[in-house]
């Protein structure tokens, strides 16, 4: 087989595929959320949910995974940036998995080791549909930490909790070392990424759905 040949039926194999995006709105009392996503992205963010460090988190969720992300979110933060924090996770997690679809010739799994100086984390994902969050090893004290003004350290947890659910995706994340909070939490969200650029990306190799009893559930 010719490089030109090989070329031309991986390009006919994705068209045929067809695009990996989803567009979705949530509105609560509390909240309300508009997002953009594309899995096959450059790594591209527009992200406004009123939690900066939390759109920072965000932008470096897209950076690393190469998943485009608009986010346009507003809610009653004056209160408590639980409430943002945690529908912009749910919608991100329907948004992913409906982005997915049967997810033919995806990898499925994924994993990351991320270092930020002091702090290192380990994410493993597998996207069959089975929604399971395994949080481990952060430091004593944390979850209580405020970093950015409006963001509790507990929330981190609860987002991987509520993206997972949604997007129906078993996630482990190891806390392995760390010190200053605010690498703590952005090394789970890089190793985060990595880990779902690695379990999302079409393989040449899979013809079909990813799993031995030929469907994945959703």
């Amino acid at each position: 087989m010719t490089q030109e040949t090989g070329t031309q039926e991986t390009v006919a194999q994705e068209t045929q595929l067809g695009d990996r995006t989803a567009s979705l709105s949530r509105s609560t009392s509390e909240s309300s959320v508009e997002l953009e996503l594309n899995l096959d992205g450059t790594g591209q963010s527009d992200i406004s949910t009123g939690v900066r460090f939390y759109d920072h988190m965000l932008a470096s969720l897209a950076k690393h995974s190469l998943i485009d992300l608009r986010i346009k979110a507003t809610g009653d933060v004056d209160v408590d940036a639980h409430h943002t924090v945690e529908d912009v996770a749910i919608v991100l997690g329907d948004a992913l998995r409906e982005a997915l679809g049967d997810k033919r010739s995806i990898s499925r799994f994924g994993d990351a080791t991320v270092p930020l100086d002091e702090a290192l984390v380990q994410a493993v994902v597998d996207v069959a549909g089975r929604p399971y969050v395994v949080h481990t090893g952060e430091p004593e004290g944390q979850a209580y930490v405020v970093i950015g003004g409006n963001y509790v350290g507990s929330l981190t947890r609860h987002v991987w909790e509520s993206f997972a659910g949604r997007a129906g995706i078993a996630l482990h994340v190891r806390v392995l070392s760390g010190r200053d909070p605010h690498h703590i939490v952005e090394a789970q969200f890089k190793a985060v990424a990595r880990a779902l650029r690695a379990a999302v990306a079409r393989d040449p190799r899979v013809s079909g759905i990813p799993s031995a009893k030929g469907s994945l559930s959703t």
